[in-house]
């Protein structure tokens, strides 16, 4: 099975990804953990390139096909085969964040990322995907928290230091995206506290 975990920054996906790992272990599930970008080796060199608060004027293009380049990495050298060995996979942001990010708030045609990701990944798509949705200025608000007291790297800001209107339309484009695909998502209210929101993505993976 193939779970992701989507969200804005500060939504909590860090966290929760690891408390429903724990969940599912002890259902007997051989899990493995993984994130985009930066899910590899050279995947994690093209993180420090796309999370990098100095390359803030890069062009979407480029940003697409860096996510992309990640991407196809990740699914060929740990998606798949953990998927082939009967694993559970959990992903911390998958190709619904390219849709939100690069699509709905970069502006990058929609078209051109489903014909990117058949032809680069075979349309891969998870079975289930946990939105955690939040107001973006509590999620702001959270993250550049955790940022200032050192719980996160303070040199992957590049995407905090958006404006806030930015990240409503990365809301607002993956409230879209579980609307158009109801079955697929299951969309978490990530204002609660840590515990409830745990509480309910368990309930929801039961």
């Amino acid at each position: 099975m193939f779970i992701t975990f989507e969200g804005i920054e500060g939504s909590g996906k860090t966290t929760q990804i690891r408390h429903a790992v724990e969940f599912l272990e002890k259902k007997g599930k051989k899990c493995i953990l993984t994130r985009e970008p930066g899910g590899t080796i050279t995947g994690r060199k093209i993180r420090s390139i796309l999370l990098d608060p100095e390359n803030n004027g890069m062009d979407p293009s480029t940003e697409l096909l860096l996510y992309m380049a990640d991407r196809a990495e990740h699914v060929n050298k740990i998606i798949n085969p953990a998927l082939s060995a009967g694993k559970t996979v959990l992903c911390d942001r998958y190709y619904d964040a390219t849709k939100a990010y690069q699509g709905f708030a970069r502006g990058v045609n929609m078209e051109l990322l489903d014909k990117l990701h058949k032809l680069i990944l075979q349309d891969l798509k998870p079975d289930i995907t946990i939105l955690l949705d939040l107001d973006p200025e509590i999620g702001l608000s959270r993250a550049w928290k955790q940022i200032n007291e050192g719980k996160r790297a303070g040199f992957e800001t590049r995407f905090e230091k958006e404006a806030l209107g930015f990240h409503g339309k990365v809301r607002k484009g993956y409230l879209e995206l579980a609307r158009i695909e109801a079955k697929r998502f299951i969309i978490v209210d990530a204002a609660k506290d840590e515990n409830q929101v745990k509480k309910d993505i368990i309930k929801a993976l039961s």
